[in-house]
């Protein structure tokens, strides 16, 4: 299912690629398996991921598979600019993309396939933390969300 499966301070990261191409990056329970990296892609992939968890400021230089509708790819861009330890609101990212709906850029949010390398945990609600990986509720997503803001200096609680 994973091409591999990594130890994360939160729990575990899975990393999907195919056709020479970061297909996606998933949020694990500890729970799950490790799997050692597969390929070359994969192992760095994995190389940068835990990169970051050492250094929030580490960079990521992957290639990422072509998915997502156009506006969803325009709000990832967008998120893709902002600095580690800036949030900014869903109702600024809107205006940043030119959408008139905080809702529809959360949702572009919540369907982002790369997590990390698109660090859609920089955006926040305009009176909390929002949601997360398409979950509101208070469980391990929004956990793994505070842990991200205060790994990169914003504590949320």
């Amino acid at each position: 299912m994973f091409n591999a499966v990594i130890d994360a301070p939160f729990g575990k990261v899975g990393i999907r690629t195919e056709a020479g191409a970061v297909r996606e990056i998933v949020y694990l329970p500890e729970s799950v398996k490790s799997v050692a990296p597969d390929s070359a892609l994969t192992r760095r992939a994995a190389q940068q991921i835990e990169r970051y968890f050492e250094r929030a400021s580490a960079t990521f230089d992957l290639p990422l598979a072509e998915v997502g509708t156009a506006f969803q790819r325009r709000v990832w861009q967008a998120i893709s600019e902002i600095p580690p330890g800036i949030v900014l609101t869903y109702g600024q990212l809107a205006k940043a993309v030119s959408c008139g709906s905080p809702r529809a850029v959360g949702q572009a949010c919540g369907a982002n396939y790369f997590p990390l390398v698109i660090p859609c945990h920089r955006v926040v609600g305009s009176g909390g933390i929002g949601g997360f990986a398409n979950h509101d509720d208070d469980g391990y997503f929004r956990k793994v969300k505070r842990w991200l803001l205060a790994h990169e200096g914003v504590p949320y609680a």
